[in-house]
């Protein structure tokens, strides 16, 4: 069976789960490497470029692909200022767009982000903007040479699961281009649902960073995300809306 992996600006990857590393902290890194397989993590700019104790770039194994964001940017003119700095410092070409200005649920001002993504397409970078889920703007980040879309499922942060279900739903139906599901995501069945739905892969920090065992519960993402993927690749059986249906052939057993 040809192996399913993830392709994401030309580069193949084997786990389709990504590390947020927003509550960074050693355990947290070292459980997403080993219990959880990640392949790729977040890192905010700003903590690449301190030189105090502490830089989360000294703890990220080597063969772990640097995903830089954007966090604290305001606007697109921010944004590319940033991932500009991200690549002088070393960090590569991807970059993920994080632009809010709303202060209090932190969400993502979509049309900066599609002002951003298509500046930073132009300069190289393989870009993967954080959204609210809205097809237009998918549509619009599309165009502008995003190589994937990461609409949130909550507010950031919130662990409150797939409250942006349905728009996510449209999204992996309509657009091209790589859906990853970030942010909000609390619990691995949640994971696995969107798994299932057809995301090309599932980006978590809270829900493991604030877990009571950390190792335990990155572990369990990982099986999370690959059993939502197989299922999806499976083909789910119908559901039928009304009525039911005997799983085995009732013709003949209930004749007199």
């Amino acid at each position: 069976m040809k192996q399913d992996v993830f392709m994401l600006g030309g580069q193949e990857f084997q786990s389709r789960f990504i590390l947020g590393s927003g509550k960074y902290n050693v355990e947290l890194i070292r459980a997403a490497v080993e219990n959880a397989g990640a392949q790729m993590i977040t890192l905010a700019v700003r903590r690449a470029n301190s030189n105090g104790q502490g830089n989360i770039m000294d703890f990220i194994p080597e063969g772990v692909t640097l995903l830089p964001n954007t966090s604290g940017a305001r606007n697109a003119e921010e944004a590319v200022r940033i991932a500009k700095l991200s690549r002088e410092l070393g960090c590569g070409n991807f970059i993920k767009i994080e632009i809010m200005r709303d202060s209090k649920y932190l969400l993502p001002d979509n049309q900066e982000t599609v002002k951003a993504a298509e500046l930073l397409a132009k300069e190289g970078f393989v870009v993967l903007p954080y959204m609210f889920p809205d097809l237009n703007t998918a549509r619009d980040l599309v165009n502008a040479g995003a190589a994937a879309v990461m609409p949130l499922a909550a507010p950031i942060g919130s662990n409150k699961g797939l409250a942006a279900r349905e728009f996510i739903k449209i999204l992996i139906d309509e657009i091209e281009i790589p859906v990853i599901v970030d942010a909000g995501i609390g619990r691995p069945s949640q994971a696995c649902e969107v798994m299932e739905m057809g995301a090309a892969a599932v980006m978590a920090n809270t829900a493991i960073a604030t877990a009571g065992n950390i190792p335990q519960m990155a572990s369990a993402f990982r099986r999370a995300v690959e059993a939502g993927r197989e299922a999806y690749l499976s083909g789910l059986g119908r559901v039928r809306e009304t009525g039911g249906e005997a799983s085995s052939p009732l013709t003949g057993f209930l004749r007199d």
